[in-house]
C-alpha cells in the first residue's frame, strides 16, 4: 500500500537500523523496531530471540510489549511502527491486533515477509484492522546490514 514517506520516516528508520546494530552486536539476526505516537518514541527493541531463549522475541514485539506498557494500553492505536526488515507473519499480527495504524519498513524479506512479498497480510479482506504500510525506507542500508551479517555467518559456519 503507498502511502507517503517523509523525512521524519527516514529519521525513525535510521534509529531502528541503530537498534539492529545493538541486536548484531550480541549475535542476534540485526532487525531493529520502534514505535512512534504523537512525535515521540514510546517503545523500542531488537531482535533477541537467542539470547532470551524467546522464539518470539522479535524487534517488533519487544517493541510492542514495551509501547503498551508505556502507555498502559493493549492498543496501539494512531500510532507507527518502524522496522528494517519486513515483519513475518508473527509480526503482522501483533502488529494489526494492537491496532498499529502504520507500518514503515526497510528492506523486504522475500521469503518470510508477512505484510507483501512471502504473504500480504496487511490489507488481507479476512483481517479486522488493515495496518497501511510503505516499504523500502532506507532499504539499501539495511538490505546491507542483513547481508553481511549472514555473509559472516555463512563464512564463520564453515571454519
Amino acid at each position: 500500500m503507498g502511502i507517503t514517506t517523509s523525512m521524519d520516516d527516514a529519521a525513525w528508520m535510521q534509529r531502528a537500523i541503530d537498534l539492529a546494530y545493538k541486536a548484531q552486536e550480541v549475535g542476534e539476526v540485526p532487525v531493529g523496531a520502534l514505535i512512534v505516537k504523537n512525535g515521540e518514541c514510546i517503545g523500542e527493541g531488537y531482535n533477541v530471540p537467542i539470547k532470551n531463549f524467546d522464539p518470539t522475541a522479535h524487534a517488533e514485539i519487544i517493541a510492542i510489549r514495551a509501547a503498551s506498557q508505556k502507555i498502559q494500553n493493549y492498543r496501539l492505536v494512531d500510532s507507527t511502527l518502524y522496522v528494517t526488515l519486513e515483519p513475518c507473519v508473527m509480526c503482522i499480527g501483533a502488529i494489526q491486533h494492537a491496532r498499529v495504524k502504520r507500518l514503515v519498513f526497510a528492506a523486504k524479506d522475500e521469503k518470510r515477509g508477512g505484510v507483501c512479498s512471502a504473504l500480504s497480510l496487511a490489507q488481507a479482506d479476512y483481517v479486522n484492522h488493515h495496518v497501511e504500510w510503505q516499504g523500502g525506507v532506507l532499504e539499501e542500508e539495511c538490505s546491507h546490514l542483513l547481508t553481511t551479517f549472514f555473509k559472516e555467518k555463512r563464512r564463520q559456519s564453515k571454519q
